[in-house]
């Protein structure tokens, strides 16, 4: 066994150019050194490999069957190296089939992803999107895994170790069917607004309480939940059909032509929605391009 501790890649490199030459002069032109040098590095590579290698002949020096053995092992293994470590190709979208992975929730799939959906068919024909319900307690393993290339997030529990990019601040609206009577003439009082039949998104399910309510608890009021729903899109379709109303993020709402928009009663905070990832892609030029594309999706500057 030769041992690898005794090698470097010098040394390789010169036995590579000496069993494609068999002649140390040329051999050191083309590895810009002296023959002498060669001469000493062959020396070496004779001792590690307790064998001549290239042996005097008419024409040239003549590999033994051990360097015959070496070469073509030797060249793809240089080759392969060379890939590892050239300069990182510049992404094409236009040429690229790739499929990137990203972690969403249903209205960020909404707010984020359909504004993003057209310009990435027309500029990156050749890739696919995969959208995987966010998990906000597993961002941090499936990001360190591999697994997710994209997340979605509040700023609130975003995982610090992760790149951070702000997306937009989203504002909270109040939303019912067009021409629900609460909701002309500026919209309702905050005692009507608290009479109304609302209904609420509780991502774990069957929660009647959100932000809204808080707020109101902070003043002794108290709305009127009647529904509670794990996506927006039932809410969505619960308000178009019905009198119930919701408050809820105005990009969820912001082109939909069956739904009025009226500013709430009482001041709500809105949120700042991140996009999140590892740092493992953080300088790779695909990940940079569709983060580019998110961003120039929204008019984010």
């Amino acid at each position: 066994m030769v041992n690898l501790n005794r090698l470097d890649l010098n040394l390789l490199r010169t036995l590579d150019v000496l069993l494609s030459e068999h002649n140390v002069t040329r051999a050191a032109q083309r590895l810009n050194l002296s023959q002498p040098s060669v001469s000493v590095q062959l020396a070496r590579l004779r001792d590690i490999f307790a064998d001549p290698l290239l042996l005097p002949g008419p024409r040239g020096m003549q590999p033994t069957a051990r360097a015959d053995e070496l070469r073509e092992p030797l060249r793809q293994a240089l080759e392969a190296l060379e890939r590892a470590v050239a300069p990182a190709s510049t992404f094409d979208p236009a040429r690229a089939a790739v499929t990137w992975r990203v972690a969403a929730t249903d209205y960020t799939e909404s707010a984020i992803l359909l504004p993003l959906l057209s310009r990435l068919r027309a500029a990156a024909p050749g890739s696919r999107l995969a959208i995987f319900e966010l998990n906000p307690l597993q961002i941090q393993h499936q990001a360190g895994q591999g697994n997710i290339d994209l997340f979605f997030h509040l700023r609130e529990g975003a995982p610090p170790a992760l790149h951070q990019r702000l997306l937009f601040t989203e504002r909270y609206v109040l939303a019912g069917r067009v021409h629900h009577p609460a909701l002309i003439n500026g919209g309702p009082t905050l005692a009507q607004f608290c009479q109304l039949e609302h209904v609420v998104v509780s991502p774990e399910g069957g929660g009647f309480h959100a932000a809204t309510d808080i707020a109101l608890a902070d003043r002794g009021l108290q709305r009127n939940v009647v529904l509670s729903v794990p996506h927006f899109l039932f809410m969505l379709e619960a308000l178009a059909g019905t009198d119930l109303v919701a408050v809820l993020p105005e990009r969820l709402v912001a082109h939909n032509r069956n739904l009025q928009v009226v500013e709430p009663p009482l001041d709500l905070p809105g949120f700042d929605m991140l996009m999140l990832w590892h740092e493992r892609l953080h300088r790779d030029s695909g990940h940079q391009w569709l983060r580019q594309q998110i961003i120039a999706s929204l008019g984010t500057r």
